[in-house]
């Protein structure tokens, strides 16, 4: 499986708690899980490497586990109990140094020391559904969530957050907005933070100033945004929504550059190649995508049997690797063959409302003709 592994460029976690691993030099797909002991709670909701030279992938699970995948080896390395059940799920995963950052849904972030029992608990308030990790600043991450605004913490002194976020002034019916932040994330290069919201709106932020209200924001679409991602271009960021549709943001002017097509159900997992115009996708549909950020074109495609809820992209090229590979390995079934099993099955269409309805009068008839017979004999 060692072989299979270091092919992999893209990962992916299932509902199943399948860690799947696709490489677009083979077109195959691989599945690195022990299969006979898979159950709900083993359900993967969170992934984040595990180093920087991306040889170690890093599994949250449902049941408050967080395992350590091997790239090199293609075999889980490690397990630690990091959360409790009760609490929710994870929202959160990061490493800095040698410590693991965890945050679940109650609200409660951890920092594990390697090697060491004890940890760093901070209390970032209820119903988190985010905490991201600032990637220039690994000991600085954000969180937000329901009727939770965003809030920066330097976990180097965590007792209270070095920003947070007010909320926008009241609407045309002079209501209060609702706080739902469902992603963050951290402009490269920038002191500027972005959030997406379960009320269709993209916000910027800028913690160097003294303004703590968005200083630029846009909607899109009707349905609320469940994820954000950074292209490599300066200048716009790409958002998800509930009901599989994909969008390039301006974040300079707000406006919509481009959509990206192809999906059909909820963006669960959404993530950017740092290098290369590509970004990937996935969902309850099921299918891995990964689209051209140039001209929005969908370049591949992939369906992997399992609703998945997050991606982890590899900073090389997708389709180039100097690996070695040998040995059969089990391919993923073509697009083009799910097409024509499609084409080949028969429609079934429910019988009209005009032929029930002349059912329905021929029959009354009869009933009245009998009635008026009866009637007549006595």
């Amino acid at each position: 499986m060692a072989a299979n592994s270091q092919m992999c460029s893209v990962w992916l976690g299932s509902e199943t708690g399948i860690l799947k691993g696709v490489s677009f030099i083979k077109k195959q797909a691989f599945n690195f899980c022990e299969m006979s002991c898979l159950s709900r709670d083993q359900e993967v909701c969170v992934m984040a490497w595990g180093d920087t030279y991306e040889s170690e992938v890093l599994v949250g699970s449902v049941n408050g586990t967080v395992k350590t995948f091997s790239t090199d080896k293609g075999i889980f390395t490690g397990s630690r109990e990091c959360g409790d059940p009760s609490q929710g799920r994870f929202t959160g995963l990061a490493v800095t140094d040698s410590s693991l950052i965890t945050c679940v849904e109650s609200g409660l972030l951890k920092v594990w020391k390697e090697g060491s029992t004890d940890t760093v608990e901070v209390n970032v308030g209820n119903g988190i559904c985010r905490m991201q990790q600032n990637p220039s600043q690994r000991h600085c991450v954000a969180t937000g969530g329901k009727e939770n605004p965003l809030k920066v913490w330097d976990l180097e002194r965590p007792d209270k957050p070095i920003f947070t976020a007010k909320n926008v002034a009241h609407d045309w019916l002079d209501m209060r907005v609702p706080v739902w932040v469902r992603d963050i994330g951290f402009i490269p290069d920038s002191d500027k933070i972005v959030t997406c919201t379960g009320h269709h709106q993209v916000r910027v932020y800028d913690p160097s100033t003294s303004q703590r209200k968005p200083v630029m924001e846009a909607k899109f679409g009707e349905y609320p945004l469940t994820a954000l991602s950074f292209p490599a271009s300066q200048g716009t960021v790409v958002v998800g929504n509930t009901h599989g549709e994909l969008a390039i943001l301006d974040l300079r002017k707000g406006l919509v550059r481009g959509c990206l097509k192809g999906l059909a159900g909820s963006v669960r997992g959404l993530q950017c190649h740092p290098s290369l115009p590509l970004v990937a996708s996935c969902g309850l549909d099921r299918f891995l995508r990964v689209h051209s950020l140039e001209d929005c074109s969908l370049q591949h495609k992939v369906y992997l049997k399992s609703r998945l809820n997050c991606v982890l992209l590899s900073s090389r090229e997708l389709e180039s690797s100097s690996v070695d590979v040998t040995g059969d390995v089990e391919e993923v079934k073509p697009e083009e063959e799910e097409d024509e099993v499609w084409d080949t099955m028969e429609t079934v269409t429910e019988k009209s409302k005009k032929r029930v309805a002349q059912n329905d009068e021929a029959a009354v008839p009869r009933v009245e003709g009998k009635k008026k017979r009866k009637v007549a004999k006595k």
